[in-house]
């Protein structure tokens, strides 16, 4: 979290971002939500701006977060 903020990112976009996931609502066509293939199959993608992204997913009731940073 510390380096992106020292990246000038807005933190509270990404903590947003994970209260709306956390509560089980649906993100805003803005945020480009999709699950991954190949490899990250069953894992989800979703843009906190257009290029920071958030990988996570939704296991039973739980939201796992694995990495937020820029598109690889």
């Amino acid at each position: 979290m510390k380096q992106l903020e020292r990246g000038g990112k807005d933190i509270e976009k990404l903590l947003f971002v994970i209260d709306k996931l956390a509560e089980g609502e649906r993100l805003a066509p803005n945020y480009r939500d999709h699950p991954l293939k190949g490899g990250f199959e069953g894992k989800r993608d979703c843009h906190v701006e257009d290029d920071w992204i958030l990988l996570y997913s939704l296991e039973r009731d739980e939201l796992i977060l694995y990495r937020t940073g820029t598109h690889p």
